[in-house]
């Protein structure tokens, strides 16, 4: 987005009068976490997975596809233009650490490439577009656990758990790549039109009974991908 179309933009949400520290909250990269590939046994099966990632000190680079030297290792569920990278709230390790104290835990410990602080799914919109170090990222869509996530924690349940807690962090489109260091900020850059929260969309995915407005909230936005929009179609009344 050109300098100027942003500063109107702000100017015309009077963002720029708003007190700083109290109506703008300040999402900031705790951590950039990278996986090498890790072989698994599930079912009497070997399978490769890249969700035991680790800090690192050197910034990331978010490519198009995915974030560079990350492993990726099932590209029908992982990676590619809607889930070029992951990010996860620091905000939300406490719950987690309490119902699993006996595990040794770090950052990246949901297989996140960016952990972040202040991240907050029930204020996030499919499609709001964000500066991230010199990336300018798109929110897409929420993580939908699996069951790779319960090998890792040693508990299927977890899967519920997961779907229960409803903080399943956020996967984004990178519309321009470049490196993410510890410590950037994530500046909303603009925010999206007639969407739904991440935190919706995460309930409308799981929920039995659809809510319809949602529904055809998502149906024509482009920041979905168009398989997920196609299979929610289906549930419109």
């Amino acid at each position: 987005m050109p300098v100027q179309k942003f500063i109107n933009y702000l100017e015309e949400n009077e963002v720029l009068n708003k007190p700083p520290g109290k109506n703008i909250t300040t999402l900031k990269i705790i951590s950039t976490n990278i996986a090498h590939p890790k072989t698994l046994v599930w079912r009497g099966k070997q399978v490769k997975t890249g969700i035991y990632k680790n800090p690192i000190s050197d910034p990331i680079y978010l490519g198009k596809e995915n974030v560079r030297s990350d492993e990726v290792s099932n590209r029908k569920v992982h990676g590619g233009t809607y889930k070029a990278c992951y990010l996860f709230s620091e905000d939300n390790y406490p719950y987690w650490k309490a119902l699993y104290p006996n595990l040794e835990w770090n950052y990246g410990m949901f297989g996140e490439n960016l952990t972040v602080s202040g991240l907050d799914e029930t204020k996030i919109l499919i499609g709001d577009i964000y500066k991230i170090g010199e990336a300018l990222v798109q929110i897409t869509q929420p993580r939908e656990p699996c069951y790779k996530l319960g090998i890792k924690f040693g508990n299927p349940g977890i899967l519920k758990q997961f779907i229960a807690h409803a903080h399943p962090g956020v996967y984004v489109s990178v519309l321009e790549e470049g490196f993410v260091k510890v410590n950037d900020d994530v500046t909303l850059v603009e925010q999206a039109k007639r969407s739904l929260t991440i935190r919706d969309f995460f309930d409308l995915v799981f929920a039995k009974h659809k809510n319809q407005e949602h529904l055809k909230l998502v149906v024509n936005n482009n920041a979905l991908p168009i398989h997920k929009r196609e299979k929610l179609m289906k549930y419109i009344i």
